[in-house]
Protein backbone atom coordinates (compact mmCIF):
# COMPACT_ATOMS: atom_id res chain seq x y z
CA UNK A 1 0.00 0.00 0.00
CA UNK A 2 2.49 2.14 0.81
CA UNK A 3 5.87 2.53 -1.36
CA UNK A 4 9.10 2.94 1.01
CA UNK A 5 11.33 4.90 -1.12
CA UNK A 6 15.43 4.30 0.11
CA UNK A 7 17.23 7.10 0.71
CA UNK A 8 20.70 7.41 -1.28
CA UNK A 9 23.48 9.56 0.10
CA UNK A 10 25.02 11.71 -2.53
CA UNK A 11 28.35 12.14 -3.18
CA UNK A 12 27.68 15.10 -4.98
CA UNK A 13 29.27 17.96 -3.63
CA UNK A 14 26.82 19.94 -1.33
CA UNK A 15 26.19 23.51 -1.06
CA UNK A 16 27.10 23.76 2.71
CA UNK A 17 30.14 25.84 3.76
CA UNK A 18 32.30 24.15 6.44
CA UNK A 19 34.37 27.45 8.02
CA UNK A 20 37.87 26.78 10.22
CA UNK A 21 38.46 30.09 11.58
CA UNK A 22 41.97 31.68 12.91
CA UNK A 23 43.44 30.86 15.98
CA UNK A 24 41.31 27.09 15.63
CA UNK A 25 43.52 24.30 15.32
CA UNK A 26 42.44 20.83 14.46
CA UNK A 27 44.07 17.33 14.61
CA UNK A 28 42.68 14.71 12.21
CA UNK A 29 40.84 13.53 9.40
CA UNK A 30 38.37 15.90 8.06
CA UNK A 31 35.62 15.04 5.32
CA UNK A 32 32.79 16.60 3.93
CA UNK A 33 30.64 16.93 1.09
CA UNK A 34 31.14 20.56 1.25
CA UNK A 35 32.74 23.18 0.66
CA UNK A 36 35.67 24.45 2.80
CA UNK A 37 37.34 27.81 3.83
CA UNK A 38 40.18 27.03 6.03
CA UNK A 39 41.86 30.29 7.93
CA UNK A 40 42.94 28.30 11.06
CA UNK A 41 45.55 25.16 11.47
CA UNK A 42 44.52 21.85 10.21
CA UNK A 43 46.88 18.48 10.82
CA UNK A 44 45.67 15.66 9.28
CA UNK A 45 43.55 14.75 5.85
CA UNK A 46 40.88 16.80 3.95
CA UNK A 47 38.98 15.11 1.83
CA UNK A 48 35.66 16.64 -0.31
CA UNK A 49 34.45 16.54 -3.94
CA UNK A 50 33.90 20.39 -3.71
CA UNK A 51 36.13 23.39 -3.38
CA UNK A 52 38.77 24.01 -0.41
CA UNK A 53 40.03 27.95 0.29
CA UNK A 54 43.18 27.85 2.27
CA UNK A 55 42.86 31.63 3.71
CA UNK A 56 46.01 33.89 4.03
CA UNK A 57 46.09 32.80 7.92
CA UNK A 58 45.26 29.18 7.03
CA UNK A 59 47.60 26.29 7.22
CA UNK A 60 47.37 22.26 6.14
CA UNK A 61 49.65 19.86 7.26
CA UNK A 62 48.59 16.36 5.76
CA UNK A 63 46.36 15.58 2.42
CA UNK A 64 44.26 17.67 0.66
CA UNK A 65 41.82 15.78 -1.82
CA UNK A 66 39.22 17.94 -3.32
CA UNK A 67 37.94 19.25 -6.60
CA UNK A 68 39.52 22.82 -7.09
CA UNK A 69 42.14 24.51 -4.48
CA UNK A 70 42.27 28.15 -4.04
CA UNK A 71 45.23 28.85 -1.66
CA UNK A 72 46.47 32.13 0.03
CA UNK A 73 48.29 30.21 3.11
CA UNK A 74 50.87 27.74 4.10
CA UNK A 75 50.41 23.83 2.58
CA UNK A 76 52.76 20.96 3.57
CA UNK A 77 52.27 17.66 2.29
CA UNK A 78 50.43 16.14 -0.48
CA UNK A 79 47.69 17.95 -2.49
CA UNK A 80 45.69 16.12 -5.09
CA UNK A 81 43.57 18.60 -6.78
CA UNK A 82 41.79 16.84 -9.82
CA UNK A 83 40.27 20.59 -10.92
CA UNK A 84 42.06 23.73 -10.92
CA UNK A 85 44.41 24.54 -8.10
CA UNK A 86 44.98 28.11 -7.80
CA UNK A 87 48.06 29.71 -6.14
CA UNK A 88 47.52 33.27 -5.00
CA UNK A 89 50.89 35.61 -4.45
CA UNK A 90 51.15 34.76 -0.30
CA UNK A 91 50.40 31.16 -1.09
CA UNK A 92 53.44 28.42 0.07
CA UNK A 93 53.28 25.22 -0.96
CA UNK A 94 56.01 22.39 -0.03
CA UNK A 95 55.11 18.51 -0.82
CA UNK A 96 53.76 16.41 -3.99
CA UNK A 97 51.29 18.21 -5.79
CA UNK A 98 49.17 16.47 -8.61
CA UNK A 99 46.45 18.46 -10.13
CA UNK A 100 44.62 19.28 -13.31
CA UNK A 101 44.98 23.03 -13.98
CA UNK A 102 47.54 25.29 -11.85
CA UNK A 103 47.74 29.13 -11.81
CA UNK A 104 49.91 30.58 -10.25
CA UNK A 105 50.19 34.51 -9.11
CA UNK A 106 53.64 35.83 -9.05
CA UNK A 107 54.96 35.88 -5.94
CA UNK A 108 53.69 32.65 -4.66
CA UNK A 109 55.89 30.11 -3.43
CA UNK A 110 55.95 26.08 -4.85
CA UNK A 111 58.36 23.84 -4.16
CA UNK A 112 57.24 20.84 -4.72
CA UNK A 113 56.88 18.14 -7.63
CA UNK A 114 54.05 18.92 -9.64
CA UNK A 115 52.46 16.26 -11.86
CA UNK A 116 48.88 17.96 -14.22
CA UNK A 117 46.89 14.56 -14.94
CA UNK A 118 43.61 15.32 -17.04
CA UNK A 119 41.88 11.71 -16.44
CA UNK A 120 43.90 10.36 -19.15
CA UNK A 121 46.54 7.34 -18.45
CA UNK A 122 50.00 8.98 -17.30
CA UNK A 123 52.43 8.83 -20.59
CA UNK A 124 55.02 8.95 -18.59
CA UNK A 125 54.38 5.81 -17.33
CA UNK A 126 53.12 4.46 -20.60
CA UNK A 127 56.86 5.67 -22.17
CA UNK A 128 59.05 4.28 -19.55
CA UNK A 129 58.26 0.92 -20.03
CA UNK A 130 60.61 -1.06 -22.13
CA UNK A 131 59.34 -1.67 -25.59
CA UNK A 132 60.94 -3.10 -28.99
CA UNK A 133 60.25 0.31 -30.47
CA UNK A 134 61.31 2.49 -27.37
CA UNK A 135 64.60 0.15 -27.14
CA UNK A 136 66.04 0.92 -30.36
CA UNK A 137 65.40 4.43 -30.29
CA UNK A 138 64.44 7.00 -33.10
CA UNK A 139 66.79 7.42 -36.14
CA UNK A 140 66.55 10.44 -36.38
CA UNK A 141 67.53 10.92 -32.14
CA UNK A 142 70.14 13.00 -31.86
CA UNK A 143 71.29 11.62 -28.50
CA UNK A 144 70.94 7.83 -30.03
CA UNK A 145 73.40 9.44 -32.98
CA UNK A 146 76.08 10.82 -30.84
CA UNK A 147 76.55 7.67 -28.80
CA UNK A 148 76.56 5.61 -31.74
CA UNK A 149 79.76 7.88 -32.97
CA UNK A 150 81.51 7.34 -29.50
CA UNK A 151 81.07 3.71 -29.63
CA UNK A 152 81.62 2.82 -33.35
CA UNK A 153 84.97 4.06 -34.57
CA UNK A 154 85.63 5.90 -37.77
CA UNK A 155 86.92 2.77 -40.16
CA UNK A 156 87.95 4.52 -42.84
CA UNK A 157 91.52 5.25 -41.47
Amino acid sequence: MFDKKEKTIAAEPGSAQNRINEGTKLKGDISSTGFFRIDGTVEGNVKTPSKVVLGKTGVIIGTLTCENADIEGKFEGNLQVSGTLSLRSTAVVEGDVIVGKLAVEPGATLNASCVMQDGKPNINAILSQPTAENSKGHPFDRQQRIKKTIVEPDLDD
